[in-house]
């Protein structure tokens, strides 16, 4: 089994008002990490990087143990399910033609699977693809991905347009896929609630910076919101200080735990707490 289904290092792309920064990140083979950030962050300019439909300026990737440069990972991507933002299937065609199209296309390719995950998404297999809603569109593309036994899920806002029911849904899917320890899962979200749900692993991107990347437990067992004084925050070691809330009644602090205060309480907080406390600090 190979040991990291994603390597990533030193990865990087410019624009000229925008460059993803020397973006290192491993994904151990049978996990799932959440890439989170606010809209601009980089989060599809990454994805599109390691799909080869962007051209990286320098840095290394490797997909399921194989560098994406190398001849033979043209045979990998059978191995690996995409779902873009966009989902980019022919607007005339409907889910019976696109599974004749993709039957020739992957060399496991399952109808059966395919239609029963449409069945269970609620997407018709008799209209063209032209009259779904933006939920249809994204249900159809987890399902096409993930009825060609792929062992590497790579989802860019894939549960974005679905009402809570679905997204709920298309998440115990992701969950059972990783069930089998061969199985591993990139996705992006704004929605970072589904990725708390969801994920081993997170990073948070922010203006092309990876600010953090953390086992999902430990982020949540090291960091903690105290309230206190402003003179209490004043005495705080910098180190300690992840982000901070200060008003007219006194002071909101993302902690690291291991610089409390002795006897302080500590609030817990969750992924998007600490997303939004990391990115307001890096913004001031």
């Amino acid at each position: 089994m190979t040991e990291n289904a994603i390597q990533i290092e030193n990865l990087t792309k410019a624009y000229p008002k925008f460059k993803l920064q020397n973006l290192n990140l491993t994904l151990p083979t049978g996990c799932i990490l959440g890439l989170i950030g606010e809209n601009g962050a980089g989060k599809s300019t990454t994805i599109r990087l390691l799909l080869k439909l962007l051209e990286r300026d320098s840095g290394k990737v490797e997909l399921l143990g194989t560098d994406i440069d190398a001849p033979e990972f043209i045979s990998r991507r059978n191995d690996i399910g995409v779902v873009l933002d966009e989902v980019g299937f022919p607007a005339q065609l409907n889910a019976r033609q696109l599974d004749r199209i993709f039957s020739d296309t992957y060399a496991r390719w399952d109808s059966e699977r395919f239609f029963a995950l449409l069945r269970q998404f609620g997407v018709p297999d008799d209209k063209p693809f032209q009259s779904y809603s933006r939920g249809m569109k994204m249900k159809a593309g987890i399902a096409s991905a993930l009825a060609h036994d792929a062992k590497l899920l790579i989802l860019d806002e894939a549960t974005s347009g679905l009402d809570p029911v679905a997204r709920e849904e298309v998440l115990e899917i992701l969950t059972d896929f990783t069930r089998d320890e061969t199985h591993s899962i990139l996705i992006s979200s704004h929605i970072v609630s589904d990725l708390e749900k969801l994920c081993d692993y997170i990073a948070f991107l922010h203006k092309g910076k990876l600010l953090l990347f953390e086992e999902k437990d430990r982020l949540l067992e090291s960091y903690g919101v105290l309230q206190c004084t402003e003179q209490t925050l004043d005495a705080l070691p910098k180190e300690a200080v992840v982000g901070k809330k200060v008003g007219k009644y006194g002071a909101e602090v993302l902690l690291r735990r291991e610089f409390a205060p002795r006897g302080a309480q500590l609030l817990p907080c969750n992924i998007e707490d600490l997303f939004v406390y990391m990115v307001k600090e890096e913004t001031l």
